[in-house]
């Protein structure tokens, strides 16, 4: 589960919805791991938390390195430790502490990684069927929820006409789904599509331009679709697909030519020129070694929240629309702002927030969610954007 957009705060003085810090689920350096959790009390059994070490592409490397599954409580396939436990995202309990620690950041939107009913991606299981309920927690807590849509099996532009008018039609009416305003004045769902480079460019035409043959544009069912851009080439293919935006997802600086940060400006700066929302990610750190050992170059240490602040200045310098957060919970990789605890165990020294307390990176999102809503309103007067 994810969010990214500067939200408003409920013991705080409320923010207007007017900057967009969404938190996204998600992978950073290396594939896409949804970030949904199971134990044996609410699913019978552990869900991601006993996520298996990924093999490299190269045998001889992958014989260097450990094999198997991590094995929980006390083992699992993540370098910090949730001060919750090893949690199941079904637990009441656990979505309400979830939008707490949200609403406490000052994000407003939550970025839910989705796959259509009866798919999940081959760790986990579906989880559709828990969508109202994190619905109905959010509004409880002033939150938005938008979907993340999965890389799922053979995804295309039909399938894809079919998922988002399932997704319009069941949850669209409820208080809690989210819609951007757009300069125009509509108000439309956005949707992240992970790893839409995968699909050509041809294909994404088809549906996310007027003239396409499955075309949901000026239809009830009409939004605003976000790409991830990984390479600089992708710019073009993002064009002629037709989307509305690009994000960079990865919380890696240098990982990516999107996830990096000296890019930034040249890529805000093509969005504008094609009317774009460009829509920076930004992360506290990344580790994944835990699920794949042989991937240390790709580790950015946290340095007590320097990195994190680094990301955050790097993207308001950018003047966004809509920043996003990878991630709220993603512990497979270490991007996690939720709340981390130390722990020890025979084998195991996890990592921690300490000096500060588990709550430091709730606590930074809150105060650059509130200067980006001070910056992003004095920037959208001038240039008579949008407040959404």
């Amino acid at each position: 589960m994810g969010a990214l957009t500067g939200g408003r705060g409920l013991s705080a003085p409320a923010l207007p919805l007017l900057s967009t810090l969404t938190a996204l689920a998600g992978s950073s350096a290396g594939g896409r791991i949804p970030c949904w959790y199971g134990n044996p009390q609410f699913d019978g059994k552990y869900i991601h938390w006993n996520h298996p070490i990924l093999k490299h592409w190269d045998p001889r490397i992958t014989k260097n390195y450990p094999q198997g599954k991590h094995n929980p409580p006390d083992d699992i396939g993540s370098s910090f430790y949730p001060e919750l436990g090893i949690y199941s995202s079904r637990d009441p309990s656990v979505i309400e502490t979830h939008m707490k620690q949200m609403y406490s950041a000052s994000i407003g939107v939550l970025a839910l990684s989705w796959y259509p009913p009866g798919t999940n991606d081959e760790n986990g299981e579906n989880t559709d069927d828990l969508v109202p309920t994190i619905l109905d927690k959010a509004h409880k807590y002033n939150l938005k929820v938008t979907f993340h849509i999965e890389p799922y099996s053979n995804r295309d532009d039909q399938n894809m006409y079919k998922n988002v008018k399932y997704i319009i039609d069941k949850y669209g009416s409820h208080p809690a789904f989210y819609r951007y305003k757009t300069k125009t004045g509509n108000a439309l769902p956005m949707f992240y599509i992970y790893d839409s480079y995968i699909t050509k460019p041809e294909k994404w035409a088809n549906l996310l331009t007027t003239t396409g043959s499955q075309s949901i544009r000026n239809s009830p069912y009409d939004g605003l679709f976000i790409a991830l851009l990984v390479e600089s080439k992708h710019r073009y293919d993002i064009l002629q697909g037709g989307f509305d935006g690009i994000y960079t997802y990865f919380a890696t600086n240098g990982f990516t030519y999107g996830s990096s940060y000296e890019n930034w400006a040249g890529l805000k700066f093509f969005c504008d020129q094609f009317n774009l929302l460009f829509i920076p990610s930004v992360g506290p750190g990344y580790i994944d070694t835990s699920i794949r050992p042989w991937n240390a170059q790709n580790t950015r240490n946290r340095i007590s929240g320097k990195y994190y602040e680094t990301a955050l200045g790097a993207a308001l310098h950018a003047h966004p629309s809509v920043i996003s957060i990878t991630s709220f919970n993603e512990w497979h990789e270490g991007t996690q702002i939720e709340k981390a605890v130390p722990k020890r165990t025979s084998n195991t020294v996890y990592l921690d927030y300490r000096p500060h307390k588990p709550s430091l990176y709730l606590e930074l999102t809150r105060k650059w969610s509130e200067k980006y809503s001070k910056e992003r309103a004095a920037y959208a007067f001038d240039h008579e954007l949008p407040l959404s």
